[in-house]
């Protein structure tokens, strides 16, 4: 018997390989594992909201929209679908430095990075053009709702990690190499986009940081039906609000805004794919699916305002 600690001992007794009792790569069980929309067309997927989650910092927010419930057990390991997770942490408004040129504004700097687990496929620890991409839009978003004119000569940070993110399509399309589908073309990005609007408005919130209105994002998309008998391409698409890529086959344009219900305003527009004659449509989709996220933002926000008070109060 080996006796030297020093060593990491090989097991005393053999090991055998396991054996799966199915291969993912069979066609058949691959078609079966595919998830299918069983919410209504109209209808969004729940969301947690929850604020004041880094106490190091000015306002934090976390989001989360969870996986929904399989209508039937899978016998899978791989979850079908993606969830998304993101948290928010605002810095500032502090001053600028002195060798900053003099500004009359709010300086806001918004930056996105993905983890490197964030996605099926191993991200870098150096932020990406997505990222980057991904960070200019939120900051488009945000900027015009703060009222910058408060603070002069200062600047305020908004980060946001996404620690999870929505897949740009089904996981076993790129096992079985199916080309054309949704994955690698960038339909995820668009529900992230629009979870770091809502966060980061959160965040901002908990920040106490003046703001015109509360924004908040939603997507909307335009799916193709196999089911449709009409001969007009028109009849064959499906407008749906807050789609998961996963869920849809052929998507064929989503859209992605930042809206501001109060005045009735988008701060932000993100489209992508064919939009062609469904342009209006999918704009007020997507404003219908921010309308949804608001009411979940209104609701948290009013209950952080209660729990401080009542934490003032004792």
């Amino acid at each position: 018997m080996n006796t030297d600690r020093r060593r990491i001992n090989a097991p005393s007794g053999g090991t055998s390989a396991p054996i799966f009792s199915r291969t993912v790569k069979e066609s058949g069980y691959l078609q079966s594992l595919r998830p299918s929309r069983i919410r209504a067309p109209h209808e969004l997927r729940n969301i947690y909201l929850r604020t004041g989650i880094i106490p190091s910092a000015s306002g934090s927010a976390y989001l989360e929209i969870p996986l929904p419930t399989p209508s039937s057990p899978t016998t899978s390991l791989i979850p079908p679908r993606s969830s998304l997770k993101l948290s928010c942490s605002i810095q500032g408004p502090k001053p600028l430095p002195r060798s900053a040129p003099f500004s009359p504004s709010l300086l806001l700097t918004a930056t996105v990075k993905f983890a490197p687990f964030a996605s099926r496929n191993r991200r870098g620890y150096i932020r990406d053009s997505v990222e980057r991409d991904i960070g200019v839009h939120l900051e488009t978003a945000l900027r015009g709702v703060l009222i910058g004119e408060r603070w002069p000569k200062s600047g305020v940070e908004v980060i946001v990690t996404v620690i999870e993110g929505d897949e740009d399509g089904w996981w076993g399309d790129a096992v079985m190499g199916v080309h054309g589908g949704t994955n690698g073309s960038g339909w995820g990005l668009l529900n992230v986009l629009a979870g770091c609007i809502t966060v980061s408005s959160a965040a901002i919130a908990d920040a106490g940081i003046d703001c015109v209105d509360m924004v908040s994002g939603g997507v909307a998309a335009m799916v193709r039906n196999p089911h449709a008998t009409g001969r007009e391409e028109k009849e064959k698409l499906v407008k749906v609000l807050d789609p998961c890529p996963s869920e849809h086959q052929d998507i064929v344009a989503a859209c992605a805004v930042g809206y501001l219900a109060a005045r009735d305003e988008i701060t932000e527009v993100w489209m992508k794919g064919d939009i062609g004659f469904s342009q209006e449509e999918l704009v007020d989709g997507a404003t219908h699916a921010a309308l949804g996220s608001l009411s979940v933002l209104k609701e948290v926000l009013l209950e952080s305002v209660e729990a401080k008070f009542k934490g003032e109060g004792s």
